[in-house]
């Protein structure tokens, strides 16, 4: 199976009409709470991740992780320093360590998803981002309220790869083995 084919839960139809990034895609898998970033072909990066600990799902107010096919709608946070805190995606000027005791803000960078599908069409009111935590003690295990969690300087290096428009899909089961050699970061 190749990448394409793993993106082929979208009509043509649903395809069309996405302008922006076409040459990048992400592969999320809750069950190996991983993430794998590709450049048409090719596997380039592969992160761990936090997917939500609520659970894989698209009800309202779930705070579960939804699946399907998404794409980047929006990018916040460029050229803003690891740690720095963002409150309704506006940074507020404060940087925080990683793990810092008792802080779960969103940090780093934001890519909100836009869901493609019937059944997670919600996510981009859901505010379903993959961003930055500070708690990367939690990073591979389900720990996040929907979002894809990632260390800061995954998030930051996944910014600057991938832009708006960029296919993202969220799966329950794992990445095929096919995709899983070669690349650890």
């Amino acid at each position: 199976m190749n990448v394409r084919r793993l993106f082929a839960v979208a009509a043509l139809a649903l395809l069309a009409g996405c302008a922006g990034d076409t040459h990048h895609r992400i592969l999320i898998s809750a069950a190996d709470q991983r993430m794998v970033v590709f450049r048409d072909e090719e596997k380039i990066a592969e992160y761990p991740v936090s997917t939500s600990k609520y659970g894989l799902g698209s009800r309202p107010n779930s705070n579960a992780t939804p699946l399907g096919l998404f794409r980047i709608k929006k990018k916040i946070g460029a050229g803003a320093p690891a740690g720095a805190v963002f409150k309704s995606r506006r940074l507020t000027g404060e940087v925080i360590a990683v793990d810092a005791p008792g802080r779960d803000p969103i940090v780093t960078r934001i890519l909100w998803l836009d869901g493609l599908e019937a059944g997670n069409k919600n996510s981009f009111g859901r505010l379903i981002y993959i961003h930055g935590t500070p708690e990367e003690r939690n990073i591979g295990l389900p720990a996040s309220y929907g979002c894809i969690r990632m260390r800061s300087i995954d998030v930051i290096s996944l910014y600057d790869t991938v832009g708006t428009g960029a296919k993202v899909l969220i799966i329950p089961g794992s990445i095929p083995p096919k995709f899983r050699s070669s690349i650890n970061l």
